[in-house]
C-alpha cells in the first residue's frame, strides 16, 4: 500500500472506504450509523438518498488531458484532501488526493477506460512518459468478437435461442 512506497487508487465506494468515516444515517446501505474508513484520504463521506448517474466530461488538469467517464453512487465526500482533487468535472474538482498524492479517489467509474486519462495516470506513476499502449475499446471489442466466435463454435446457439423463445 502507500505506506511502503506504493500508490492506492480507490473508484466509487473505494473512494468512500480510503476516507475516515462513512456515515448511513439513513440506513440507505445496512443499520443506520457510521462505519470507520481506512484513513488513506483525510474525507468523510454520508451516504445521501439522491443517487448520481450520469456520463460525464473529463479534464485531467496536470497533464492537460481530457476524456469521458461516468458516475453512479449514493453519497457526498468532503474533507481536506479533496483541495487536492485529480480531475474537473463541469468547472468542478472532482475526486480527492493524499498530501504526499500516494492515494487517490475518486466517484468516476471509466476514468481507466478513457486511453488519455490511462495514459496520464500511468505515465503519474512511471514518472516519465510510456511507450504508445493499446487503445481500449479496439482491444475489447476484439476480445468480444473472439470469445462470440467460440460461442458460435462450441454451442448449438439455435438450440439456445429456441429454447429462450419457447419460455417468454
Amino acid at each position: 500500500g502507500s505506506r511502503r512506497g506504493g500508490h492506492v487508487l480507490g473508484l466509487c465506494g473505494g473512494y468512500q472506504m480510503l476516507g475516515k468515516t462513512v456515515r448511513d444515517p439513513l440506513g440507505l446501505e445496512g443499520p443506520a450509523g457510521a462505519a470507520p474508513g481506512l484513513g488513506l484520504l483525510d474525507i468523510e463521506t454520508e451516504l445521501t438518498p439522491d443517487k448520481t448517474v450520469r456520463e460525464v466530461a473529463v479534464a485531467h488538469p496536470e497533464s492537460g488531458t481530457a476524456g469521458r467517464a461516468y458516475e453512479i453512487h449514493l453519497g457526498v465526500s468532503d474533507g481536506p484532501d479533496r483541495a487536492r482533487a485529480p480531475f474537473r468535472v463541469d468547472g468542478r474538482p472532482e475526486g480527492a488526493r493524499s498530501a504526499d498524492g500516494r492515494v487517490v479517489g475518486t466517484y468516476l467509474h471509466g476514468v481507466l477506460t478513457s486511453d488519455p486519462l490511462r495514459r496520464a495516470w500511468l505515465e503519474n506513476l512511471a514518472e516519465r512518459p510510456l511507450a504508445e499502449g493499446e487503445a481500449y475499446e479496439p482491444a475489447v471489442d476484439a476480445a468480444l468478437d473472439r470469445l462470440a466466435g467460440h460461442l458460435e463454435h462450441h454451442l448449438d446457439i439455435d438450440t439456445i435461442l429456441a429454447l429462450a423463445r419457447s419460455r417468454s
